[in-house]
């Protein structure tokens, strides 16, 4: 399991209409390593062009400042016409968490690329949303009011000094608005009717701002007002949730059309039970939904265990399968093919080149290791191992949790199952690791060594190849021995069906822990950092002893059952 942060940038440049110069902008982005271009999305009638790239925090803030800096060189913001609100070159440019990430770290990238930009171009900047430097600055509207054409005048205010850059209105490329916000989800749910009228009697019972309420008639009353002559409104049933509906004369039927603007307070699943609950009373049905563009994979777990805990089964399975739970649950295959790899945005990120053995059929990865090529080797084989063990005891915790008669401890098993997920998942990338670490340490020995810098540098890079050689193992060791705990649980408590199962995974367990235990020892030997091997070699004794302890005690439980 990829445990680097992701984020997702999503500029908005004031050009919709000449290629050429988009084409040279989004170039930019593509120059930088690390990032991957999604989406390009121009205007014509807004004179604007909305672009989605995504990877790690660093490279993405890389490719934003560039894009910033190439539009700033491309489009003068004096000619420039469109019917969307705008006030610069770039006018807009959230980052927005996707995995591993929080919002507040997120918002901490948005100010190092506003401050870089400020510093480095002469473009005023604005902070907005979670990076907003003023309770009053984070809505984006209000940072845009008055647009290009007031803000000659916006920045002789001194509530209005930018956060970043220069006070002074740059003619050419404006002013830009830089922050972080929530991933925002465009979902649209459709419904067994063709009318407008009915789905948005559903969007107006979902969304936050509710419906207006009238006297009398809810759709001709007269309207309710508040003491400061406002319409009074019936809040709607989830918080975050934009939504309104609509036909859609390709598919024949009305939707409700949703953005879910923070998918922490109201999820895809919360959203979709909301709509269905809505339907119902009034008559209707909920036949299937719609992604509209790409989603972070948390969506459609989150969406699968939810799902899985209402029908009482195990959280505790595989990520392919909660998402087919998730597309069949949310029926988002109705209106046409739904393909996770082309949807999700960590799976659009992977490359078809990482985990080569983790990729191979069972053949394939047995042919290679039986090879003359060093590697996989021992490491690798060892990390495999523990992975089988976890993914035995899972076995088992999910077959208890869905054992007839056993209801009453379904969550009890399913949070083991999920636990075993997490152990399989985190083993099989150390498959790959170990081989890398290894093939690293050989590139290393392959450089010059003619000269006396190059000797040096070369030294340098075969010692952190082997320190990482070393932590590889170790890792593996860490890991492998979380499975005993699951493997005793199962043994003792689970489906005695499966007694012969959780013992095997414990034995597994052992031969990755002990077997990572002679790749440590190996790699140490010789190693020019004694402080470091020592305390290795120390952990990695207790881990291995209590590896020996562990399965001695699960065998000699599980020999006296048989």
């Amino acid at each position: 399991m990829n445990t680097a942060p992701i984020i997702e940038c999503v500029p908005n440049f004031s050009e919709g209409v000449d290629l050429a110069v988009i084409r040279q902008i989004t170039a930019e982005i593509e120059s930088v390593e690390g990032v991957k271009l999604l989406d390009v999305d121009p205007g014509k009638a807004t004179n604007r062009t909305v672009v989605t790239f995504v990877g790690h925090p660093e490279p993405v803030i890389e490719a934003a400042f560039l894009a910033i800096k190439k539009a700033g060189e491309l489009i003068d913001m004096s000619k420039h016409k469109g019917e969307h609100p705008r006030m610069g070159a770039t006018d807009v440019c959230p980052l927005i968490p996707i995995a591993n990430i929080s919002l507040e770290e997120t918002a901490a990238y948005a100010h190092q690329l506003a401050e870089r930009v400020g510093r480095e171009l002469p473009i005023p900047i604005f902070m907005y949303e979670a990076a907003a430097t003023h309770p009053e600055r984070k809505n984006l509207a209000h940072v845009r009011s008055g647009e290009y054409e007031g803000l000659a005048e916006k920045l002789h205010k001194a509530e209005w000094k930018p956060d970043y850059g220069p006070a002074k209105f740059n003619p050419r490329t404006g002013a830009t608005v830089i922050g972080a916000r929530d991933f925002l989800v465009a979902y649209n749910v459709n419904l067994n009717t063709t009318s407008v009228k009915r789905a948005n009697s559903v969007a107006f019972d979902v969304r936050e701002q509710g419906r207006i309420l009238r006297e009398g008639h809810p759709s001709t009353g007269k309207i309710l007002m508040d003491d400061q002559g406002e319409p009074l409104r019936q809040a709607g049933m989830c918080k975050s949730v934009k939504a309104i509906g609509w036909f859609i004369e390709e598919y024949g039927v009305a939707q409700v059309s949703m953005n879910l603007t923070n998918i922490q307070e109201t999820p895809l699943h919360i959203a979709f039970d909301a709509c269905c609950k809505s339907a119902e009373s009034r008559g209707m049905r909920v036949t299937g939904s719609e992604l509209v563009g790409l989603v972070p994979l948390s969506v459609m777990l989150d969406a699968g265990k939810y799902f899985l805990q209402k029908q009482e089964r195990s959280t505790g399975v595989s990520d392919a399968e909660l998402i087919k739970i998730t597309i069949k649950t949310l029926g988002l295959d109705e209106l046409g093919v739904f393909d996770p790899q082309k949807k999700i945005i960590e799976y659009l990120l992977e490359d078809a080149a990482s985990n080569p053995l983790v990729r191979m059929d069972l053949n394939a990865f047995a042919d290679l290791t039986a090879s003359e090529s060093p590697a996989p080797g021992g490491g690798s084989i060892s990390a495999y191992a523990g992975a089988l063990g976890a993914a035995l005891t899972t076995m088992v915790a999910n077959l208890s949790a869905g054992k007839s008669g056993w209801e009453d401890k379904y969550q009890y098993f399913s949070d083991f199952a999920e636990k075993g997920q997490t152990l399989k998942k985190a083993l099989l990338n150390l498959v790959d690791a170990d081989t890398a670490a290894f093939n690293a340490i050989m590139e290393a020995f392959k450089l010059p060594k003619s000269t006396e810098a190059e000797t040096t540098a070369r030294k340098s890079a075969i010692k952190e190849a082997t320190r990482v050689a070393i932590e590889v193992p170790y890792a593996v060791m860490e890991q492998a021995v979380q499975v005993f705990e699951l493997a005793d649980i199962m043994v003792r408590e689970g489906n005695q069906n499966s007694l012969s199962d959780a013992a095997v995974g414990a034995l597994c367990a052992k031969a990755a822990v002990k077997g990572a235990y002679l790749n440590v020892r190996i790699n140490t030997k010789g190693f020019d950092d004694p402080d470091f091997v020592n305390e290795m070699l120390e952990k990695a004794q207790i881990i291995s002893d209590k590896a020996d302890a562990e399965e001695e005690r699960i065998i000699q439980f599980v020999q006296g059952q048989l």
